[in-house]
Formats: C-alpha cells, structure tokens, sequence
C-alpha cells in the first residue's frame, strides 16, 4: 500500500480500494456528492440577483444595486469561510464529519431562503456561507487523500473529480431555469423560490449521498483520537449557529463594511506571511513577495469575473435579445455557458501549454493572460453596445454568449495554477495561510465585483449607457493590469527563484 501525507505530516498508509475505471472506487462516490453540492450552488447563482428585485423591490430596477451588493459580499464570505473551515476539519473534528455538517447548514440556509423576508432571506444566506465553508474545501482535500504522494493518477483523479463540478454547474442552471418558469406566475415572474426549494432537495442529495457512500473510504477522512470526540463535534455544530448571526450582521452592514474587514484581514496576513518569510531568509522573502503581488492581481481579476452572476444577469434580462421565434432563452442558462466553454476548452488549453514546451508562458504571464482575456470579453460588450444595438434597445444574443466563453479561456489561464502556486511560494511553515490568502484575495474580489456591479446598474436599473460607461472601466481596468503583469512578469519570476 502507498503512503499518503496526513495534515500533521505523518505518512498514512492508503487502504486497497476496489478500482473502477483505473481509480479508487470512493473517487466517485466524492465525485457525485460534489456534483450535488455544485448542483445547490449553482442552482442559485443566476436567481438570486433577480429574486431580490422581484420579492423585496416590486420588480423595480432601483433595487438593482441592492441586489448586485448582496450578491458580492455572500460570494465574498463564501470564500472568507472556506479558510476557517479548513483548519476546523484540519484540526477539530475531521473531513468526513465537516463535509456533514457543512452539507446539513447548507441544505437549511437554502430552505430559509425560500421565505419572502429579507432579514429570513438574510439569515438563510449567512447559515449557507458558514455550511459552505465547512463543505468546500475540505471534499476536495479528500480527493488528495485516496492517492499516494507519488501516485501518477492524482492528477487525472482531480480532473474527473473537476468534472463534477462542472457538471453540476452546467445542469442546475438548466434545470431549475426550466422549473422557475414552468411555475411561474400570472405576471409572468419565474417562480425563484422554487429554484431554491431545488437546490436544497439537491444539497440533501449530496448529504445522503456522502452519508451511505462514507463508509467505501475505509478511514480517509475519518475523525482519529481528540478529532473523533464527540464533544467536539457538539462544539463546532453549536459554534456554527453561533457564527451565522455574526454573518448576518456582516451581510445587513454591507458590502462597504465587509470590504473594510477583508481588506484588514489580508493585511494582517500578508504581514504574517512577509515575517515568516523574512525569517527564513533572502530566497523565501523574495517568493512571498511575489505571491503576494500576484494576489493582488487575482483580486482584480475575480472583481470582474464575477458579474456572472450579477451584472451579467441584468444585462441578460434586459440589454440582450433572446427571442428565436416564439421562444425565449431563459436567462439563467447564461450561468451554464462557463461549465461548457470550461470541459470543451480545457484540453485544449492544456494541450496548448505542453506544446510551447519550453516557451510555456510564466506564471505572471499566465495570470496576464487571464486578466487580458477577461478584458477582451468586456471589449466586446463595448462594441455591442455602442454598434450593435437594435430599434428594441437590445444587444444580439451571441454577444453575452461569447463573453462567457471568452471569460472562461481567461480563467483556464489563471484559476488552475493558483493554489499550485500558493504551495509553491508560500513560507514553508505556513502554507496554510498562504492557501488562506489566496481565498481571501479570491473573496475580496468577490466583494468588489458587487460594488463594481452596483455602480453599473446605478439608481434607476441598467441601461444600454450605464453598462456602456461601467464595462468601459472594467475593459481598461484589465487591460492595464494585464499589461502591467507582462511588463512586471521577469521581476516577479526572479523573485521566484526558479518556480515553475
């Protein structure tokens, strides 16, 4: 049996698992559990937006803004959350039990949201941020964990594992689209509180699921000495109920507020890191320097990345044609377009990289490219929207499409090297916060990306000139700092020392 790494750094032996399809068999008992947890997620994502203009502002375009800033700071959370979870799991009471708690605090901020409250609303979002970052990262950590460390099939483990993810993402938008319209009222307003009532039959899916499939992982993941105490497990489920109207408040102050508190946090951090980086001498002082310049462009990449789900939305709603005859595109299925683009077009991003050999572009220069792409995809927004609008004031369909696609290509360039690179950087001792400040560059980012969204759709609601104005920001905000990277890019390898 190989050995595998356990988080205290002892070698663990791997039980013999059955194989199918030349992989562990409990590799795909995680693979669908992800898939229903993406399910859940992405469920949501594209109703959540709308929901809060049709239920708490009458469907008025004036709670635009609100719903773009409400939308930001619970991505930004999520992620805020995914770095205390970890080290719950890690030091607490073990994955296999988070990744439980975490799914049963999910599936029940997803029912409370179903409730026409906006403080209920609220609440429910704050118990799936706390249930999330008990859930996410550590399934993915588990993965890891069924593979030796010199195991060739780790990586083609994770890419199947990948795989769930995106399928996840790509059919739940279809299918609650389909539901939320199927249902939708006597004004013609989809049924949003369907959607969510789905998502959570679809995160208890996932919790069943885990549940009965555990036991295929013979121990991995499994709560070993004080981690299997059962006090401990009263403790954190307790400690989570706690946290949620901590969460609440934050989400009720805004997105402001939330920023202000993110930004003092990755400072704090970033002071943690450069310390022990210095301590450690010449080299690992000059590696944190660059990882943390780098941050700061993920930070700007993901602020504009994510109008996915929030600008993007508006705009899909009301600035994009999506008439075929007597059909209407649904505008939820615009969420699946990045799942697409991402299976289509990875191998041939991967296939790319390992054909320029040598000539494979840096790290900075990847995430470069990433931001340079994304820029591109506001670019051709622009152009639709100064000489592509019709007499109805809409842009053609295809538009908002390709931008999804072209979006995608950029995050293939930067989102898969990012926590590598992290391992790869960060103080020896502390890779771990390192992980934490990628997620935490990656949730300020968030959170910039609903104020940004908020100023697009200004007082009244979007309009052909107020996307117009705010994507001609986000195009040269990214364009800079892509060119800026490029130019930066021999500095920050140096810095590296070598890191590939």
């Amino acid at each position: 049996m190989s050995g595998a790494a356990t988080s205290t750094g002892e070698q663990k032996a791997i039980p013999e698992f059955k194989q199918i399809m030349g992989h562990p068999a409990p590799l795909w008992m995680l693979f669908m559990t992800e898939f229903w947890e993406r399910f859940a997620f992405y469920g949501i994502r594209w109703a959540l937006v709308l929901y809060i203009v049709a239920q708490f502002y009458g469907g008025s375009g004036v709670g635009e803004a609100d719903a773009n800033l409400t939308y930001g700071s619970y991505l930004a959370l999520v992620y805020a959350g995914a770095v205390f979870g970890g080290y719950v799991a890690d030091r607490v009471i073990g994955y296999q039990r988070s990744i439980l708690v975490g799914a049963a605090f999910m599936a029940a901020g997803l029912f409370a949201i179903t409730v026409p409250d906006p403080n209920v609303f609220k609440l429910g979002l704050a118990t799936i941020i706390v249930g999330n970052g008990m859930f996410k990262p550590n399934i993915s950590t588990m993965v890891g964990q069924l593979y030796g460390v010199g195991d060739e099939r780790r990586d083609s483990g994770f890419t199947i594992f990948y795989m769930g993810i995106n399928s996840g993402a790509f059919i739940a938008p279809i299918l609650t689209g389909i539901l939320a319209n199927a249902m939708a009222d006597s004004t013609g307003v989809p049924a949003y509180k369907v959607v969510f009532f789905a998502a959570g039959v679809g995160m208890l899916l996932s919790l069943v699921w885990f549940q009965i499939g555990r036991k295929g992982l013979k121990g991995i993941g499994a709560p070993v000495g004080e981690l299997a105490s059962p006090t401990r497990l009263i403790g954190v489920i307790v400690g989570s109920a706690v946290v949620i109207p901590v969460v609440y408040y934050l989400l009720k102050l805004g997105a402001d507020t939330i920023q202000g508190i993110l930004s003092v946090l990755f400072i704090v951090l970033a002071i943690m890191l450069m310390v022990e980086g210095i301590r450690n001498g010449k080299v690992a002082r000059d590696k944190t320097i660059a990882m943390l310049l780098i941050f700061f462009f993920n930070i700007m990449f993901w602020c504009f990345f994510e109008q996915a789900g929030s600008s993007f939305t508006f705009l899909a709603k009301n600035i994009v044609r999506r008439t075929f005859g007597d059909w209407e595109f649904p505008v939820g299925w615009f969420q699946s377009v990045n799942s697409i683009a991402i299976i289509v077009c990875a191998p041939i991003v991967a296939a790319i990289w390992v054909k320029m050999g040598r000539a494979n572009p840096s790290i900075p220069r990847k995430f470069g490219l990433g931001l340079i792409f994304n820029g591109l995809a506001f670019l051709l927004l622009m152009f639709a929207l100064q000489h592509l609008v019709g007499q109805d004031s809409k842009i053609p369909f295809w538009t908002l499409f390709m931008v999804y696609v072209i979006q995608s290509i950029g995050e293939l360039c930067l989102s898969p090297i990012g926590l590598s690179m992290v391992t790869k950087l960060a103080p020896v001792r502390l890779v771990g916060l390192g992980m934490g400040g990628w997620f935490l560059s990656t949730g300020i980012g968030n959170n910039l990306s609903g104020i940004f969204a908020s100023m697009v759709s200004g007082e009244k609601g979007m309009s052909v000139e107020s996307a117009l104005g705010g994507y001609t920001f986000g195009f040269w905000a990214l364009i800079g700092s892509g060119v800026l990277l490029f130019l930066i890019a021999p500095l920050i390898q140096k810095l590296m020392h070598g890191v590939k």
